[in-house]
């Protein structure tokens, strides 16, 4: 028997055993995570060298912080801490995924989303077997869906909407048996959707709308018993919908939107898809009733059957859908023309969640019920134009108080215009236009300060346009066409400087004089006043309205001539002045409105000779009957010939004794001359180097010798007409600064150094290059040395992002948004110098390479050593602009500067339409492929409008992100990307035009480009 006291002794042994084996084990275990963990550092520094992180979100991504602590990454387990996820989501991120992706073998979850990552879905995401969740929506991925995805057998989310991807959905994502979400919305996908995704069982959600797949709908698709939400939306769907598809009972939304389905809704409908929350067949094919079962779908939130052909009467009780909140059923021939036809209305008081109600367009007749005034206070929209409704609009329509749009158009309304309207103060579109209504306009809607549209044309409205609409400063549209409305044009209307698409007030009793504000509408693109009793002459102001496409005038009393500020019209498309009281002769500009397509001049009183170029030498656009004093033009109008006119010969001749005297005093006269100005000039540079010194700080030739490291050919970035850019370092206040190196050599670069400063002197723009210091001294050889340093821009130049080579391993791309943000921030700057600096500053080199973009990708106009002063007096000719030579760089200098005219404003204008075709087309204006007289603005112009398509460039992103998923039944997106880019080019277009005369200012450029970005950013 062992005492006690041995016991110590004997268990030391056994202690010590197992302290030595835990040590080991830990030692080893650190050992493995350390090297496994090596292989996720290695993988994830290699997909970070692809990316391109304007925010720097990856900056922590390096060997000082441990791996786990990265941002974006999530280590698993309590063991081998490997990389379970990586989340980058919405972090402005571009560049390429990297293939080392599947060296992360221990990924579960990987988040890309809402980024600008381009380039093709990397096979290797195939080796992840452990991954579940890929989530790739709203980037720039392009190529196929690689078939590997069929080896992630555990993978539950597919997301890779808002792309570029193409191709077939791969029949190999049959194999994923696990997947719940596959979604693949707004790419360009073909061909069919495949069986085999019936197969999947588990499938919760399937999306693929807005891509280019066709065929039926597989039958199989009913045998997914999991499935919520089944959107096929804007697609070329044909045939009926299959039967089994309404077996699905757990179906909570069915979203057919803008496909050719064809067939009849199922009359059970509403037992059969008892879950059913949201409806969407908008743009097919389907006809016959509306079932009335949808009574019983409790659950209904949102109703969509409109741009079909259903028929007959609505017999669907909304009273028991209590959380309807959208029933739109225009476009469709419902309804009978019969007294009872919107009695379903009163079913919807009940509604309390209530925000759309739209039947327009359709064949509902009977009296509108005054019950529409206890709709929900909800309602946002209540649309029922086109139809054969009658009776009043009533006064309790004022309980709709968050009412953004009203729309009784083209009915059989009476009566007068409720002033109650006037009380929806969140109103912004009111149409009452084609009915019968009576009355004045109530100067209540001057209270609708929110409202962008109002139509009130076609009715019997009478007495004077209230001045009180002038209050509705935010309106685009107004029309109040064929009424009878008397008294002047109150110039309250023309302050309303939003008025961009329409103001018609044709066929009216409006009489007085045009007034003179019409001049502030610079943004409208449709002025009709035909057809009223305007007098006076036209007043010079409307040349203001550059925009204008269509200005009709015609059958009314104006006389005088046409003023010659009307040559500023450069967009102008139709311009009637038919039956007026106008004289004097034709306006030889009318040659050169390069966008005019009719023109109407018939019963005034013109005469003199008819000009026969542009619009006025083709017949049939041009219309010039009841002017008896024409003459000339063109055979086919068999006007009378003109008399020509014979030359008057001098009286006087100089004596030939005295033309010798003449050109030597002339001679001796030049010399002076010159040498006046050779000693002025000196003087003006010593003075403007006094300037200079004071304005910026001077720095030593040695202090930049060292932020450039003597300036190293590793730091050199650049390369401009009089000189190198370096890259430095001031290391005392760590600030990184370009540096702008004078070649003194090249003839003229002292000049420009002067002509730089001299403007960086005078000017503050957000978009425009910050000097931070000069340097005018001498190296360390006693040469002289001139140099600017400016902010340093990390992004380099809008060139680099243009126009990359092919080798190069940093590829980047600017997307849509990027590239809108950019031309937005170079047209300010351009507008700033023309129309804000006194004197007004021209570029005169306006180009990608001069175009720098800091970290947050804000444009900055660089380079203005060819900049020049616009000064009114000629004495001072050295800030004078020179015809001497072509100034500016072949591709973007303006045509007239060859024919030896001044640098001008519209030389600048001319060289951003290059700059603005060459950023969306990517095609360099010098390209080998213009040749032959074939220019950039050639090659945009044919495409205008329905093939601009073609001519972007090719990997340009099409942002569809923003695309509101709740409004499917348009599926507006890609459209609105479309318009969006053709008015990119037609900008581009305007702004290269030969004739300076026929190019637009950059004021409107700015307002135009803004308006084309609020577009697109809204997406409605």
């Amino acid at each position: 028997m062992l005492s006690s006291s041995n016991c110590p002794t004997m268990l030391l042994p056994i202690w010590y055993l197992f302290i030595l084996l835990l040590s080991y084990s830990l030692t080893t275990s650190s050992t493995v995570t350390i090297k496994t963990q090596e292989t996720d550092r290695l993988a994830l520094l290699a997909i970070k060298s692809q990316l391109h992180d304007p925010l720097n979100f990856t900056s922590s991504w390096n060997n000082s912080v441990p791996l786990c602590l990265w941002r974006g990454v999530t280590c698993g387990g309590t063991r081998d801490q490997r990389v379970a996820k990586l989340d980058l989501r919405s972090q402005s991120i571009g560049g390429r995924l990297s293939p080392f992706i599947g060296n992360l073998s221990f990924l579960w979850s990987i988040h890309l989303e809402n980024n600008s990552v381009y380039g093709e879905i990397p096979s290797e995401v195939g080796r992840l077997w452990r991954l579940q969740h890929l989530y790739l929506f709203n980037n720039s991925f392009s190529g196929t869906i690689p078939t590997s995805l069929s080896n992630c057998s555990n993978l539950i989310r597919f997301a890779a909407s808002y792309n570029n991807l193409v191709g077939k959905i791969p029949k190999e994502l049959g194999y994923l048996s696990k997947l719940k979400t596959l979604s693949h919305s707004d790419n360009h996908l073909t061909g069919q959707l495949p069986a085999f995704i019936g197969n999947l069982s588990a499938l919760q959600i399937i999306s693929v709308e807005g891509n280019r797949l066709s065929g039926g709908i597989p039958d199989c698709f009913g045998q997914l018993r999991d499935l919520i939400s089944l959107n096929l939306a804007v697609n070329n769907f044909s045939g009926m919908l299959p039967p089994s598809i309404y077996n699905l009972s757990s179906l909570l939304e069915l979203i057919l939107t803008s496909n050719r389905l064809t067939g009849t809704l199922p009359s059970n409908i509403g037992f059969i898809l008892p879950n059913l929350e949201n409806l969407y067949i908008y743009g097919n094919g389907f006809v016959g009733l509306l079932p009335s079962s949808l009574s019983n779908s409790s659950n209904l939130e949102r109703l969509d059957v409109a741009n079909n052909h259903f028929s007959g009467m609505v017999s669907i009780d909304f009273g028991g859908l209590t959380n309807i909140i959208d029933v739109m059923l225009g476009i469709n021939h419902l309804g009978t023309g019969k007294a009872n036809d919107v009695e379903f209305i009163t079913s919807l008081m009940n509604s309390s969640r209530m925000e759309i109600l739209g039947f327009e367009d359709n064949q509902f007749g009977g009296v509108l019920p005054h019950s529409i005034s206890n709709l929900s206070t909800t309602i946002i929209v209540l649309a029922i134009g086109m139809n054969q409704i009658s009776g009043t609009i009533p006064p309790g329509i004022r309980n709709l108080v968050k009412l953004t749009g009203l729309d009784f158009t083209g009915n059989q309304l009476t009566g007068s215009i409720p002033p109650a309207i006037g009380e929806l103060k969140e109103l912004q579109v009111l149409g009452l236009g084609g009915n019968s209504l009576q009355g004045s306009i109530p100067f209540s809607l001057g209270n609708l300060t929110l409202l962008n549209g109002l139509t009130l044309d076609s009715n019997n409205l009478q007495d004077n346009i209230p001045s009180t609409i002038g209050n509705c400063q935010n309106l685009i549209k107004f029309t109040a066409s064929e009424n009878r409305l008397t008294g002047n044009l109150p110039p309250q209307i023309l302050d309303i400087t939003t008025l961009s698409l329409d103001l018609d007030l044709s066929d009216n009793l409006l009489s007085g004089p045009l007034p003179s504000e019409v001049g502030n509408l610079k943004h409208l693109v449709s002025i009709k006043i035909s057809k009223n009793r305007f007098s006076g002459e036209i007043p010079s102001t409307l040349g203001d309205c550059s925009n204008l496409e269509y200005l009709h005038m015609q059958g009314n009393s104006f006389s005088g001539n046409i003023p010659p500020p009307l040559s500023s019209l450069r967009s102008i498309k139709e311009l009637d002045l038919s039956s007026n009281n106008f004289s004097g002769q034709i306006p030889e500009y009318f040659q050169n409105l390069s966008f005019l397509e009719y023109l109407n001049l018939s019963y005034n009183n013109f005469e003199g000779e008819v000009p026969t170029e542009g619009v006025l030498k083709n017949a049939t656009k041009i219309s010039l009957l009841g002017n008896e004093k024409l003459c000339g033009g063109l055979a086919t109008m068999h006007l009378p010939s003109c008399h020509s006119k014979r030359s008057m010969k001098s009286k006087f001749s100089v004596p030939k004794v005295v033309a010798p005297l003449l050109v030597s005093c002339l001679i001796l006269s030049l010399c002076f001359i010159i040498i006046i100005t050779r000693r002025r000039k000196a003087a003006n540079e010593s003075s403007r180097t006094l300037h200079m010194e004071e304005q910026f700080p001077m720095v030593s030739y040695a202090d930049l010798n060292k932020a450039t490291n003597e300036f190293s050919s590793s730091n050199l970035i650049g390369q401009g007409n009089f000189g190198f850019v370096y890259k430095g370092l001031f290391s005392e206040s760590n600030m990184l600064v370009a540096v702008k190196v004078i070649n003194l050599q090249q003839k003229g670069a002292s000049k420009s150094f002067i002509a730089e400063c001299e403007a960086l002197r005078k000017i503050r723009h957000r978009n425009l290059t910050k000097v931070i210091t000069i340097c005018s001294s001498m190296d360390f050889k006693g040469v002289d040395f001139k140099a600017i340093v400016y902010e340093y821009m990390q992004n380099g130049s809008l060139d680099d992002w243009l126009h990359q080579n092919e080798d190069q391993v940093d590829t980047r791309n600017l997307s849509l948004i990027q590239r809108l943000n950019v031309a937005i921030d170079v047209a300010s700057a351009i507008e700033y110098l023309h129309h804000h600096c006194q004197p007004p500053i021209i570029h005169a080199d306006l180009k990608p390479s001069n175009i720098l973009l800091n970290q947050d990708m804000v444009a900055h106009v660089s380079d203005f050593g060819l900049a020049k002063f616009l000064l009114d007096n000629p004495i001072n000719a050295e800030t004078q602009p020179s015809s001497i030579g072509i100034k500016g760089t072949i591709g973007y200098v303006a045509p007239e500067y060859g024919l030896g005219n001044d640098v001008s404003i519209s030389g600048d204008v001319y060289s951003f339409g290059v700059l603005l075709l060459e950023m969306f087309t990517g095609k360099r204006p010098t390209d080998n492929m213009f040749n032959d007289g074939i220019t950039l603005h050639d090659f945009a112009k044919v495409s205008l409008p329905e093939r601009v398509m073609e001519i972007v460039e090719p990997s340009l992103p099409l942002e569809l992100s923003t695309v509101d998923n709740n409004n499917r039944r348009h599926g507006e997106g890609r459209a609105k990307t479309e318009e969006c880019l053709v008015g990119v080019i037609r900008i581009g277009v305007v702004c290269s035009m030969e004739s300076p005369a026929e190019r637009m200012e950059m004021t409107n450029v700015v307002a135009k480009l803004c308006a084309l970005k609020e577009k697109i950013s809204r997406r409605i």
